[in-house]
């Protein structure tokens, strides 16, 4: 297979997926066993082109010119594989979670959640591979609209509500502030492609490129940074795969990859030293990090207090980008998936916990342990790399962004992560401590349930398995990570 069919079936194959879903709504086994195949397939056609982008290669192909020298273009770099590799194989984990959740939760209108499930991956597929800004964009919009229907799933007021909160905010800052940066920078650089070292360098006074960084970085409104995070717990009200895609598979992490490409591929690292407004995001990213932990210590909802560690954890990515250095870059790229393979883990047992005992409640996990060591054996797993502790591979990303902070001298940035680590374990192991070492506070012990169905507990096993292999094989994460800057540091 060429490198350009492989694109291509990337982009397509899930659209084609939605289609077969769609007809198989009358076929519960034949609509799921398309969902798996297609996933299969488009994982497949990614990990495909893993060897010739490490050896230095960069497959591209292109669809249609919509204006001169504006094109729905693909080009797969380092980071674009990154993040393409993480979201089509956890997209293949989350349709297995899913079949156990949909049928064992009993939720209703399952056609369209997998139809729209793979409208979403089909368009984290283009957000990956977009050769430039317009195509970026394209996709990043066609991710926001797809996945709200999966947000009001329920139909109930509240999902309603929490829906025009989720696509209000996602629109409001792609609209006021990505597209104007996106067509400023069109004006200052008369181009949109993705280039290494930036695009930007000498197009403009430095204050000028300052306000521009800063309308990205507020723009991109899927990195969830503080005023513009409160469309991430409003969704959810979701069901528990929804909120795995939303923090793990694409849409949160849609929005910290277009953030660190940016920041590499049209600004550049070493103009990004230079700004004095980088130094001021950081200093945001450093704040949102610290106050959605705050924030998270004080939820008992369990996926509530996940979701705002989801908004803190994505600004680790951000200050990563903002670093000005190579190794914040590379600590920032190799947190994607870290990340993405802690938190998917999270809200697989969260919505485990759910269907098996109907509990929502940190208050209520006492004693959950001995009912579902499997799921709390995971949750614990995944909480370690939360926090940033070996053997989990959370500790790596983390690593290199602390040694970003030296690099540069930002002892501030350096305090918030040593700072946030604890509060990590603050809010995430006294849930693993209640669950395997206190009693259950209700009437009759609670053994009144088991595990979850059997695809949920496999799912959830193969992801935590996951986090611990990223820390013991990191080779193939690393040596991305290190290539998006040219293979340093």
């Amino acid at each position: 297979m060429s490198p350009s069919a492989a694109i291509l079936i990337a982009l397509f194959a899930p659209l084609v997926g939605a289609c077969g879903v769609a007809l198989a709504h009358r076929w519960p086994n034949l609509r799921e066993t398309v969902t798996l195949v297609t996933a299969g397939l488009t994982f497949a056609a990614v990990a495909g082109l893993v060897p010739e982008v490490m050896a230095g290669g960069r497959p591209e192909t292109a669809l249609i010119d919509v204006l001169p020298g504006l094109s729905l273009a693909f080009s797969v770099e380092p980071l674009g594989m990154l993040f393409g590799l993480v979201a089509s194989f956890l997209w293949i984990v989350t349709s297995i979670y899913s079949i156990g959740y949909m049928r064992g939760h009993g939720e209703r209108n399952q056609t369209r959640f997998y139809a729209c499930f793979a409208i979403a991956i089909a368009s984290a597929m283009g957000v990956a591979f977009a050769a430039n800004l317009f195509t970026l964009l394209v996709y990043y919009e066609v991710l926001t609209l797809s996945t709200y229907p999966l947000v009001t799933h329920a139909g109930t007021d509240e999902a309603k509500r929490g829906g025009r909160v989720y696509l209000g905010l996602l629109l409001a800052t792609s609209v006021g502030f990505l597209l104007l940066a996106v067509v400023w920078t069109w004006q200052l650089a008369g181009t949109l492609d993705f280039r290494p070292g930036g695009i930007l360098r000498g197009t403009a006074p430095a204050g000028l490129l300052g306000v521009l960084l800063v309308l990205y970085l507020f723009g991109i409104g899927k990195a969830a940074l503080m005023p513009f995070h409160r469309w991430l717990p409003a969704a959810m009200v979701a069901p528990t795969p929804v909120s795995a895609l939303l923090h793990a598979v694409a849409v949160v992490k849609a929005g910290v990859f277009a953030v660190l490409k940016v920041a590499v591929y049209v600004f550049g690292v070493d103009l990004l030293a230079e700004l004095v407004s980088t130094r001021w995001m950081s200093y945001v990213a450093g704040a949102t990090i610290i106050i959605a932990s705050l924030v998270a210590l004080r939820q008992d909802n369990l996926k509530r207090r996940l979701a705002y560690s989801t908004v803190s954890q994505l600004s680790y990515i951000v200050l990563g980008a903002t670093l000005g250095n190579a190794w914040g870059a590379v600590g920032g790229a190799m947190h994607i998936a870290t990340h993405a393979f802690g938190k998917i883990t999270l809200f697989f047992c969260a919505g485990a916990i759910l269907v098996a005992s109907h509990k929502t409640e940190v208050s209520q996990l006492a004693g959950i342990g001995r009912r579902m060591p499997w799921t709390m054996g995971a949750f614990a797993i995944a909480s370690l790399s939360m926090v940033g502790l070996p053997p989990t591979a959370g500790f790596l990303s983390k690593w290199y962004l602390l040694l970003g902070t030296l690099d540069g001298e930002q002892f501030v940035a350096a305090a918030v992560i040593v700072v946030s680590t604890l509060l990590n374990a603050s809010y995430f192991l006294p849930i693993v401590y209640a669950a395997f070492f206190r009693r259950p506070a209700e009437a009759g012990g609670g053994h009144d349930h088991g595990e979850a169905p059997v695809s949920m507990v496999v799912a959830l096993t193969v992801t935590a398995v996951g986090t611990v292999a990223l820390f013991l094989f990191p080779g193939t994460l690393l040596e991305l990570a290190r290539l998006v800057v040219g293979g340093s540091p």
